[in-house]
């Protein structure tokens, strides 16, 4: 078990519908500690930028416009397979494949809105 550091985002709709704190409450639960945290606007160069890996796909304009459509909340969060970890709380990208009592699961609303 190696301490690491990961990146976590809570996406504009997790900021619009209040479930910052949520997300942050289940992280530190696991024993994550918060080590950075900015709410930010993010631009599209940032955004086209995160998200390369998908350019070639056909959501991906979608997924620009969606990312910098309002604020959302970076963090970095330091633990225990702290990667592992964050994967396995946050849960599947498509919330109706995600397992109840992940945050997924419970919050999200669609393969786009998905916290």
């Amino acid at each position: 078990m190696d301490v690491e550091k990961t990146f976590v985002m809570v996406k504009p709709d997790g900021v619009q519908r209040g479930l910052i704190g949520e997300v942050i409450s289940r992280l530190e639960k696991k024993g994550l500690k918060i080590v950075a945290m900015k709410m930010i606007k993010v631009e599209e160069n940032l955004a086209k930028e995160h998200y390369a890996e998908h350019r070639e796909k056909p959501f991906f304009g979608d997924l620009i416009s969606y990312i910098t459509s309002g604020p959302v909340v970076a963090m970095v969060v330091e633990g225990k397979d702290a990667v592992k970890v964050v994967r396995m709380l946050i849960g599947q990208t498509n919330p109706r494949e995600a397992l109840p009592g992940t945050i997924r699961g419970d919050y999200g609303m669609d393969v786009g809105r998905n916290i």
